[in-house]
């Protein structure tokens, strides 16, 4: 008789269930919701914020996905030239990007696929006396295609 109810306490101490009879454990189901909607709604607008123009660029196998906070240059399908969202004279390309980005060691050149080579050559002839590094943005493309 002694025994018997030393017995089922010690039944009762052991597992996770101890001391009542509530659940201790968090529910994640609505913090995984939360996470899903908030990816969705990332991927909706990460594919609206481009740039200000329409240009496409050239697919390649391997691109830099990294722009830093260097100027960027977009040569647009006819051929106009701009720095952000104002358009800039070739004459006066070099001047416009140290003037207005002082510390620039890069610029990034983005130019619509369907642009002559005439207008890029012209960009980067124009930013040669600058000694600013030029780099041209790309699009990398589907390698599964």
């Amino acid at each position: 008789m002694a025994f018997s109810g030393m017995s089922s306490n010690s039944a009762r101490g052991r597992g996770r269930w101890r001391g009542g009879s509530s659940m201790s454990e968090m529910n994640v189901v609505p913090l995984v919701d939360v996470v899903l909607v908030l990816l969705i709604i990332f991927m909706v607008t990460a594919s609206a914020m481009e740039f200000g123009h329409d240009i496409q660029v050239p697919n390649v196998k391997q691109s830099s996905s990294s722009l830093e906070d260097a100027p960027i240059i977009e040569i647009g399908k006819s051929g106009d030239i701009y720095i952000k969202t104002q358009k800039v004279n070739i004459n006066s390309l070099a001047s416009e990007i140290q003037s207005q980005y002082k510390n620039a060691k890069n610029v990034y050149v983005r130019a619509d696929k369907s642009v002559r080579w005439d207008a890029v050559a012209q960009v980067l002839s124009a930013l040669g006396p600058s000694k600013l590094g030029v780099k041209m943005v790309t699009k990398s493309e589907n390698i599964g295609k």
